[in-house]
């Protein structure tokens, strides 16, 4: 086992989370001195109670490794959100060599997906590697089959595939593409050290400049419950809310893409099901 420290990542995020928070939410006044965006270095040492030099030698990279409690006091004066502080702990370590990715399904989520055949629902893990699908998300999506096992991931599709950016490059795939390399770089922080994850992102960073130009951000895991908004060739203007159940032991995900009630979503829905099977069929 060892432990690592993410020195430039951890320097990198408290830099940009001082420089977030507004000195009026505070109770500070901006003045006309004030040539920093967001609080002083100083501001931050005093709301968390260390020293100036301590917080300074953190933002470049050279401190220590904080203790728990100085990290759940920098969480507390930067007012961060519950996943941003899971983030900072990550960062700052320390790791055990994590464990490999789970990607055997486990039975009863496979059952799950064949029993519902007019929904939409994938599986993927947490490097958005794509387990299992039913014959729904193949018809609203991709055909996952058509490709093989190492580019059945949905950044890889959505960023560095023709057919895959055709598919997933609706309206909302922008959004899904901030929240996807967000949320990976959580997980690159938390399993510090994984071959898989590293080889990963060299290679979107490599076939992708928006990956690339994304990926030195610090946004922490967003929300992942959000309505999702198709083009689909066939069956026209789709508004889905994608639901996402977790399955932490195994660190996968279950996706639905839902309509509501009663629009004409879920009756375009039903029809593209209807054609979908036929086309299996050869109808």
């Amino acid at each position: 086992m060892r432990s690592t420290m993410d020195r430039a990542g951890l320097a990198s995020a408290l830099r940009a989370w001082r420089i977030r928070v507004s000195p009026e939410a505070l109770g500070l006044e901006r003045g006309r001195r004030r040539r920093t965006p967001g609080l002083r270095r100083e501001e931050v040492a005093a709301r968390a109670g260390m020293s100036v030099d301590y917080y300074a030698r953190l933002e470049q990279g050279r401190g220590p490794r904080p203790s728990a409690e100085v990290l759940e006091a920098l969480a507390g004066a930067l007012r961060l959100s519950d996943d941003e502080r899971e983030h900072l702990h990550h960062l700052a370590g320390p790791h055990e060599r994590p464990r490999p990715i789970p990607k055997e399904v486990r039975p009863g989520i496979q059952q799950l997906l064949t029993q519902t055949p007019t929904i939409p629902v994938l599986v993927h893990d947490v490097t958005y590697d794509v387990l299992a699908w039913n014959e729904m998300a193949a018809a609203l999506l991709v055909d996952f089959a058509a490709w093989e096992p190492p580019e059945r991931n949905l950044l890889w599709l959505a960023l560095c595939d023709p057919r895959g950016r055709h598919a997933l490059g609706g309206p909302s795939s922008a959004l899904f593409v901030d929240q996807a390399i967000a949320d990976l770089r959580v997980t690159a922080a938390r399993r510090a050290g994984d071959p898989v994850i590293a080889r990963l992102v060299e290679r979107l960073s490599a076939a992708s400049e928006t990956f690339a130009r994304r990926w030195s951000g610090t946004e922490a895991v967003p929300r992942r419950t959000a309505n999702k908004s198709f083009m689909h060739p066939v069956a026209g203007p789709l508004e889905l809310l994608c639901e996402v159940l977790e399955v932490p032991e195994r660190e996968q995900r279950v996706v639905f893409y839902l309509p509501v009630p009663g629009t004409p979503t879920e009756q375009r829905l039903r029809a593209l099901a209807r054609q979908h099977e036929k086309s299996r069929q050869g109808v």
